[in-house]
């Protein structure tokens, strides 16, 4: 996910979008990270959902919870307090308004770095204004997030016959990787009720540009993917599972095998979902292109223009959110979307 946000005061219920409930899908792929098998299955949640849900992965719960409470004392802060955060510059707190071309949602969030050597004012602003166990609780959280982010990576690697088999994990280790890790707050909104049963989107459909995404949030449902037909189906929450979204990045490496998800998020009437997500994303002048190993494999043609990441995040800011940005790269007008 990349966005650029201002501040923004708005009437969510005339501005934001409102969207019709969908049934609870019970079809999302679990994988046990430690099952002999996860190389397979992994290749074929990522080919048929581009999404599942990741269970015994050894992140401890406290790492979760412990970051979780300090978000909610971050989020529960006053406006004005909040607001020293922000405005993002993309880092920092934002609220209502997601990316620069017009749209917004039922959330507020913190955007934060993770590479120490690239300083954000905001990042350290947020830590400043904070407890240190802040700080301890979001950096122990993103070491353990990495390292099963660069796990599944490498499964990936092994299940499609990568050569070598940190090809795509290398990218998330280099000291210069551009990731980012993403708090998300979505408030509870009574007023849903005043809808005629229909629910306000907190966050609106998009696929994420990066390589793969981590996800963990609480135990407020909310999260929706679509599925290959076009239809949205709602994520069982799990607090205590990761849930794994291919990124754009990786659907191009991948020359359009595994392919990203486009999901969402709505918001609920009485409880407030959190929400922690990590972005693994490559160093901005990686060349973004189907991996020759792959290409091989399969006697094929490339789908894409060879692109870096910098070219690609930069195209992604000047988007909306539902647009689909691997258009602009593809090489051939394709149905892969």
């Amino acid at each position: 996910m990349v966005v650029l946000s201002q501040p923004a005061v708005l009437d969510p219920l005339s501005i934001i979008k409102t969207c019709k409930p969908t049934s609870v899908f019970n079809g999302i792929p679990e994988i046990d990270l430690k099952d002999p098998e996860a190389k397979t299955l992994i290749v074929k949640a990522c080919e048929e959902f581009g999404f599942f849900k990741l269970v015994n992965h050894g992140v401890p719960l406290n790492f979760m919870t412990r970051l979780e409470d300090r978000a909610l004392n971050f989020f529960s802060l006053s406006q004005f307090e909040k607001d020293k955060a922000g405005p993002p510059d993309p880092f920092g707190y934002g609220s209502k308004r997601i990316g620069p071309n017009g749209d917004v949602g039922w959330i507020e969030y913190l955007l934060l770095n993770t590479n120490p050597h690239i300083n954000s004012h905001k990042t350290l602003a947020i830590f400043r204004e904070n407890p240190e166990v802040f700080r301890s609780a979001v950096e122990d959280y993103i070491l353990a997030v990495k390292s099963v982010a660069c796990e599944v990576l490498e499964l990936i690697a092994d299940g499609l016959g990568i050569k070598p088999r940190n090809a795509l994990s290398r990218l998330l280790k280099d000291e210069k990787s551009d990731s980012c890790f993403r708090l998300n707050h979505y408030p509870p909104c009574p007023e849903l009720q005043a809808l005629s049963g229909r629910n306000l989107i907190g966050f609106g459909e998009h696929t994420d540009p990066q390589i793969i995404s981590v996800l963990r949030s609480n135990t407020t449902s909310g999260l929706q993917i679509c599925l290959r037909d076009g239809s949205w189906v709602s994520v069982p929450s799990d607090h205590s599972s990761f849930f794994i979204n291919i990124g754009d990045s990786l659907q191009v490496m991948t020359n359009g095998r595994l392919r990203s998800v486009k999901h969402r998020v709505l918001t609920d009437t009485k409880s407030s979902r959190i929400s922690m997500i990590y972005f693994g994303a490559p160093p901005l002048n990686e060349k973004i292109a189907p991996l020759p190993s792959l290409m091989e494999q399969r006697e094929g043609e490339s789908l894409y223009k060879e692109f870096t990441w910098s070219e690609y995040k930069n195209s992604a800011y000047k988007s909306r959110l539902a647009d689909y940005r691997l258009g602009l790269f593809e090489k051939t007008t394709s149905t892969i979307h």
